[in-house]
């Protein structure tokens, strides 16, 4: 798996300050893609130990909040492959920090038939705390929507939703903490 950058600081793509990896390649190709040189398989460099071993001591901090995946396509079958080992050690030393993961996938098509679905979505899914999922469209494109693009696209809590098997939207509550005076 190749990414093309690694945020280390980005407040854009999920509450809180949070590490936020973009992977490339995508077959979906929405027009308007904010992302269009991550589509290539090929772009930015190959996603090593040493990358994964940088984004673990990048959230260990108290502020960092979590883990955001972007794209290029996080669920594309070799990106799923390439993000387990992360997901795995992320969610084993930081249990309470969040993972967001931006996919142009509906859920059910992640649930069901598709091209992303393999052998490693179910645990892939399982690693993940909010899905914003949706291709982005550019007609429904919307710069008031908070950590998404296109009016289309939903926010997911995934855990939730697997629990229940019904869609439970996030809605924005679980990362206020009051604050004691």
């Amino acid at each position: 798996m190749n990414y093309a950058t690694i945020k280390w600081v980005d407040v854009a793509n999920g509450p809180g300050v949070r590490v936020s990896l973009f992977v490339s390649g995508c077959t979906r190709h929405c027009p308007g893609c904010f992302n269009q040189e991550a589509w290539d398989f090929k772009y930015g460099r190959p996603f090593t130990q040493v990358d994964l071993d940088k984004i673990l001591k990048a959230l260990a901090p108290d502020h960092i909040k979590g883990l955001s995946l972007l794209g290029g396509e996080p669920f594309e079958p070799a990106n799923q492959k390439g993000l387990l080992p992360l997901l795995r050690r992320v969610k084993q030393l930081y249990p309470s920090k969040k993972v967001w993961c931006y996919t142009g996938y509906r859920l059910e098509e992640l649930l069901g038939e598709s091209d992303a679905r393999c052998e490693y979505t179910n645990e892939m899914l399982s690693y993940i705390d909010i899905l914003v999922d949706g291709p982005f469209v550019e007609d429904l494109k919307d710069l008031n929507l908070r950590f998404r693009g296109s009016s289309n696209q939903r926010i997911i809590d995934v855990p939730k939703t697997l629990a229940t098997g019904v869609i439970v939207l996030w809605d924005g509550d679980m990362y206020i903490q009051p604050i004691t005076v």
